[in-house]
């Protein structure tokens, strides 16, 4: 390996993954624009874009945009509702192909990951033999492509992979990093939204070379802790290891409405069986949590989330529910109607490692009637074993 690399990072972001999936499995698409997400019935239709082909994203269309512009967009596109199972089949396989390289591993989505692979240059000849290695295996054995950046940090390399995509690789040696990043917009560093980047812009900032400029304590005052981070990142200075663990931060789930809803029962409904399915899903990887997290989307797109921790950890349906519907009710006067409904649960630790309480011992026989349910229902379907309550929207659902 070079000398002058301290470490070497690894970001491989896999192109328009599920579009790039549905266009290898139907071959008559390549070449044509797929959107996989929502039905857009016509421009009429709810829910988002989840990705995007290249093909598509000529004509404008991203991911996370309302399915009924994308039509408005690209109406003779080829929309494609998502198959979240075959996705996972081909990460797994792409994850097994990065082991190969090093076991230093960090996937942060099923279609992206980090690698440190300081020890593994050696074995290749090259930082590019390497990068390019990886490139090569992952499409002889899936023919998909992916895009790499390398460089000395994270924050980097991710911007690095998205450089030249799709199929690019992009290298960044350590005494470039500062050449690389200046010229790039201030909207690449890690962590700026759109309310940051409004703020630099007030300030006449545009790129990560303007961003520099400014010293530690003038963008602390400005940005208070988010100020260091902008100072660092515009640096290049990021130490953070590559995370061997994939470790779940938080598990939740969301429904989007056909028809936008103001009625406080039907959200109520909607609520308990969202906080069905988040129950079950941690009883399934044994997981508790902390904090609760409701999250409601209005018509105009407006978003909103309230959190409650409680004192306990918990994966009962029931406290998930109970605290998802007292943060519902603080939006006694909806301002417009819902467009999505979702809850989740986050501060998550193993169950074996939280140790039992008086609430624990209480609830234990809820509990396990929970997990009998979680069991009867992955053998028999979700109607199997329910609570009443869920099983009237369900119906409801079902007769529309």
């Amino acid at each position: 390996m070079e000398n002058r690399w301290p470490r070497v990072i690894i970001h491989v972001d896999m192109d328009a993954f599920f579009a790039a999936v549905e266009q290898l499995l139907h071959p008559e698409w390549k070449g044509k624009p797929v959107i996989v997400g929502a039905d857009p019935r016509g421009g009429r239709g709810r829910g988002v874009v989840s990705t995007a082909s290249y093909e598509a994203r000529q004509f404008g269309v991203r991911s996370a945009m309302p399915i009924s512009q994308a039509y408005r967009l690209c109406p003779h596109g080829i929309y494609v509702r998502p198959h979240g199972e075959v996705y996972a089949q081909y990460s797994r396989q792409i994850m097994q192909i990065l082991a190969e390289f090093t076991p230093r591993i960090q996937a942060v989505s099923i279609d992206e990951a980090f690698l440190d692979v300081t020890g593994s240059v050696h074995l290749f000849g090259s930082v590019e033999d390497l990068a390019l290695e990886i490139k090569r295996r992952i499409f002889q054995q899936t023919r998909l492509t992916a895009s790499i950046g390398v460089a000395p940090s994270k924050s980097v390399a991710k911007i690095a992979s998205d450089f030249q995509k799709p199929d690019g690789l992009t290298i960044v040696p350590p005494e470039q990093v500062q050449a690389f990043l200046d010229p790039l917009p201030v909207r690449k560093i890690w962590g700026v939204g759109e309310k940051t980047y409004q703020q630099l812009h007030h300030l006449g900032i545009e790129t990560i070379g303007q961003l520099r400029q400014y010293p530690l304590n003038v963008l602390q005052q400005k940005f208070g802790k988010m100020g260091e981070h902008l100072y660092r990142m515009a640096r290049g200075e990021d130490e953070r290891e590559v995370e061997l663990d994939d470790e779940i931060k938080s598990v939740s789930h969301e429904t989007t409405f056909d028809v936008d809803e103001s009625r406080l029962d039907v959200l109520d409904d909607v609520l308990l069986n969202l906080s069905e399915k988040v129950g079950r899903r941690l009883r399934k990887y044994r997981l508790k949590g902390k904090t609760i997290q409701l999250k409601l989307r209005f018509s105009d797109f407006s978003t909103f989330t309230r959190s409650h921790t409680l004192s306990h950890y918990t994966n009962l349906t029931e406290d998930i529910y109970r605290v998802g519907r007292h943060l519902l009710q603080e939006f006694q006067q909806l301002p417009q109607p819902v467009r999505l409904i979702g809850i989740g649960v986050s501060h998550l630790v193993d169950e074996s490692g939280v140790q039992l309480s008086f609430w624990d011992l209480e609830n234990e026989k809820k509990l396990q009637l929970e997990k009998i349910m979680d069991q009867l229902q992955e053998k028999y379907g979700a109607l199997a074993l329910t609570h009443a309550q869920t099983l009237g929207v369900k119906q409801q659902r079902k007769g529309k």
